[in-house]
């Protein structure tokens, strides 16, 4: 199913982008702020994952000159004091494989004790979900960074809706305007009566499987994710959705209305690998100037780091792309 531009318009005239620009009123009446003059460039907290402890990612945003985040559910919870999994090996090599069958048992136990530990911790952050997580929003508006959007990924077979409950809770709490997740299509109707009770923006981001029909990939997917609600949108993946051999300028400017976040990547086509900033066949460049060229818009653009490297290394090559592409 693909919206035509006159789809497009009634959507519009039946206020089912009001969220989105609701949303967008946090920047609305002065220039993209952040390290990309005049385009709205974040980042998703996961181009830091390699970093072990969720302070040096504020501190490394910081440091970047970030001012928008979307923030990983995984290092809210750390930074609000969630217990860390043990260390790949226990601490031990390099893997199960250079382990004893006494280290081996041991790792499992210290698995299982952590995952006891975590879950009891997340119980209890359960019940008080605006102090436990007070303190996250702090520290990023105190690096100066907004948080914009809680990644929080949902699977339709485990995700209870005590927790489903607890992840919109958590966006609230952290001052997001949205939560942008990778899911499949089946959980958009479980998704629906959440988002449209919170009033909260939920993108669906997609990726690059064009095998599987439960996989959000295509326009078609995307548009079946979107119809339950009118707070439902899109995180439009560029290098995915040019890996999945569609077109992202195309696409964002046909479904520009309900596309609430994109993700910057670069990757080959034909399900190719993810590149450094213009390696790939990814229209990266005049998806930028595409934002720039429309403010109104005011469509964010968050870098998701994942080709191999050092995030502070690897990352500002990549914001030094974006200069040059809007320059």
């Amino acid at each position: 199913m693909r919206y035509s531009r006159r789809e497009v318009g009634k959507l519009a005239l039946a206020g089912l982008v009001l969220p989105r620009l609701a949303g967008a009123a946090l920047f609305q009446g002065a220039a993209p702020r952040g390290p990309v003059p005049g385009v709205r460039v974040g980042a998703v907290t996961y181009s830091f994952r390699s970093m072990t402890d969720a302070r040096d990612i504020v501190a490394g945003m910081r440091k970047l000159g970030f001012t928008e985040a979307e923030l990983m559910n995984n290092h809210a919870e750390a930074l609000a004091g969630a217990p860390a999994p043990p260390p790949l090996g226990g601490g031990r090599g390099r893997g199960r494989g250079s382990l004893t069958p006494e280290q081996i048992a041991e790792f499992q136990a210290a698995q299982r004790a952590a995952q006891e530990a975590a879950t009891a911790w997340r119980k209890t952050a359960m019940a008080a979900v605006a102090s436990t997580f007070a303190p996250v929003r702090q520290a990023f508006a105190d690096a100066g960074i907004g948080i914009t959007y809680l990644v929080y990924n949902f699977n339709v077979k485990t995700t209870s809706d005590e927790e489903l409950e607890y992840a919109f809770q958590m966006a609230k709490a952290l001052g997001a305007v949205g939560i942008t997740t990778s899911t499949t299509v089946a959980m958009a109707n479980r998704l629906a009566p959440f988002a449209d009770r919170h009033e909260l923006m939920v993108g669906f981001h997609g990726h690059s499987n064009l095998t599987d029909p439960e996989q959000i990939a295509t326009p078609a997917s995307f548009a079946a994710c979107i119809a339950p609600s009118k707070f439902h949108m899109i995180n439009l993946d560029i290098g995915h959705f040019a890996a999945a051999n569609f077109d992202p300028v195309a696409f964002l400017k046909e479904q520009r209305p309900r596309v609430m976040s994109l993700h910057i990547k670069d990757r080959r086509r034909d399900n190719g690998a993810n590149t450094p900033f213009g390696e790939g066949d990814t229209p990266v460049r005049e998806v930028l100037q595409l934002l720039k060229q429309n403010p109104s818009w005011n469509i964010p653009g968050n870098i998701e780091f994942e080709y191999p490297g050092d995030p502070m290394v690897e990352i500002p090559k990549c914001l030094d792309y974006c200069r040059a592409a809007v320059a």
